[in-house]
């Protein structure tokens, strides 16, 4: 299993690599044929920047026997400040050629806790404070089956696999039979980030994110700014700093 989608992977990227994660669409989505993808998570690590781009496809079961094939690209990168910028295109049918539209780009800047989502159709970017969240901890589940899958080589990057199994019972599945959901990850200690994720459903679906073209490399700074001419709104300040507690009356140090 893990060399078949490894494999497949690939060979996803390398059919849409051409399209260049910045360059305008080619042709006009089909009404109401098109949805957009959110892709990977980027973690804001410092002194690891690099750029990529997510190959994303999604493939959702229809009661008749059909299977539709939805596919996209996005661009991603991060800055030795831990700066992160993240695409959301549209997700289009096989039929479509030409570079999927651009429909968002997230950036967060861990110093400001800022995050900006900027819209390129409306020319509009909206900001807010992002306060940090303590780390919830890691409770194991005992509905999860966890298999370690164990190593492997992806874009030149060594990954570790994972798969999560659930098991839902044939009662809640709908089916009248047990169903497995399976999450497999593929995580590059390197980069802090999954390189390979793929989730399934048989009564839904199955979607691949694929990492490739990573460059180690510092990316320009301007994919961490929004671009000229775009409204801001939605601005929330940083808390201000609790105001310094005033000595009680006789506890003064000289």
């Amino acid at each position: 299993m893990p060399r078949k989608t490894l494999q497949f992977a690939a060979l996803l990227a390398a059919s849409l690599l051409t399209l260049h994660a910045q360059q305008p669409s080619n042709g006009t989505p089909p009404e109401g044929r098109a949805a957009p993808a959110n892709g990977i998570t980027i973690p804001s690590v410092a002194g690891a920047p690099f750029s990529a781009t997510v190959v994303i496809e999604s493939q959702r079961y229809w009661p008749d026997g059909s299977v539709e094939v939805r596919r996209t690209i996005n661009l991603i990168a991060r800055d030795s400040k831990g700066r992160t910028h993240n695409e959301t295109r549209r997700l289009m049918p096989e039929s479509f050629h030409g570079s999927p539209q651009l429909m968002s780009v997230r950036l967060f800047d861990p110093e400001s806790r800022i995050r900006t989502i900027y819209d390129p159709a409306l020319h509009i970017a909206r900001r807010q404070f992002i306060p940090k969240q303590p780390k919830a901890p890691d409770f194991p589940n005992p509905f999860v089956h966890v298999e370690d899958l164990g190593a492997t080589t992806l874009d030149g990057l060594p990954a570790k696999g994972t798969r999560r199994t659930f098991t839902v019972s044939a009662s809640a599945g709908g089916t009248g039979e047990p169903i497995e959901i399976e999450d497999e990850d593929w995580y590059s200690e390197d980069l802090h980030l999954n390189l390979l994720v793929r989730h399934s459903d048989p009564r839904i679906g199955m979607q691949t994110i694929a990492v490739s073209a990573i460059k180690r490399e510092e990316p320009p700074a301007s994919l961490f700014e929004v671009p000229q001419g775009y409204k801001i709104l939605d601005v929330i300040p940083a808390p201000a700093p609790a105001p310094a507690t005033q000595p009680a009356p006789g506890n003064t140090t000289p």
